[in-house]
């Protein structure tokens, strides 16, 4: 079971939509790591650490929201951070 860690950047209809809300209740669901903030260009950057077919349930599940819209997503794999123990939505 390996743990990974992504650098996501959403964009589309991502903001007001309740889309770090669901963020954080999947990763809470899915025992997913890491942070969530809005960007003041309108998209929302995410870094989540989890096993990699839990991240890419994530993903499925907002690319099925009737309210969110995802035009484009950027996945970057980086280095687990193995002291992390939450996630967090930042301000």
């Amino acid at each position: 079971m390996e743990i990974i860690r992504e650098h996501f950047v959403f964009t589309g209809r991502v903001q007001g939509v309740g889309f770090r809300y669901k963020v954080s209740r999947l990763t809470h669901h899915y025992k997913v790591t890491g942070w969530i903030r809005n960007n003041a260009n309108g998209s929302v950057e995410a870094q989540l650490q989890g096993r990699e077919e839990v991240l890419d349930q994530i993903i499925q599940q907002l690319n099925q929201d009737a309210y969110i819209r995802i035009d484009w997503i950027t996945r970057e794999r980086m280095e687990p951070d193995r002291e992390e123990q939450i996630f967090s939505v930042r301000y």
